[in-house]
């Protein structure tokens, strides 16, 4: 199965980003579906089932270690002419120290860590192949947006289905951060 360790922000959070959003959407990108969205830790790629167990014990431990992270969206951003993105805020030094530590345990459970430099972002929409859309005024438009704040206190192994339309996500996991 393909899977991803990910924070997912509250619902009130997201129907805010969703409220920014609605007057960007427009048939040149290809959006991502409000209720899937969440801020990767770690992308994990295709995992046999039988690793399951040990993952889960594996990220119990790093859940533990860290304690809830007060985060916040704000701003937009983009990668290049390829997504675009809104920023997290806020305990962004906790957050990307857990994604280490989840990182380091899918590695010590043989699932190759993910070796791109952690970026905290959340996944907005992403552009057509070979349509050639500038970004920037849809980051520009993201500018001023704020969130609010809440506390991050799960982490979430998710599944993913990829196919016609957008991805289909399942949680196959979670673990609260500081607590045994």
């Amino acid at each position: 199965m393909r899977l991803f360790v990910a924070v997912v922000p509250p619902e009130k959070v997201l129907a805010r980003l969703e409220e920014a959003v609605a007057p960007l959407r427009d048939g040149e990108l290809r959006w991502t579906e409000a209720a899937g969205r969440h801020l990767t830790l770690a992308f994990l790629g295709e995992v046999g089932e039988e690793l399951l167990p040990e993952l889960g014990e594996r990220f119990a431990r790093a859940a533990r270690r860290h304690p809830p992270m007060t985060l916040a969206l704000g701003g937009g951003g983009r990668f290049g002419d390829r997504a675009l993105w809104v920023g997290v805020r806020g305990e962004t030094r906790a957050l990307a120290r857990l994604a280490q530590s989840v990182r380091a345990g899918a590695g010590r459970a043989g699932i190759p860590a993910d070796t791109k430099r952690f970026r905290a972002h959340l996944t907005l929409a992403r552009t057509r192949p070979r349509a050639g859309t500038d970004l920037r005024p849809y980051a520009d438009a993201l500018a001023g947006f704020e969130s609010g704040p809440w506390l991050a206190d799960e982490m979430v192994l998710m599944s993913s289905r990829l196919g016609d339309g957008p991805a289909r996500y399942r949680a196959v996991g979670s673990w609260p951060l500081g607590r045994g």
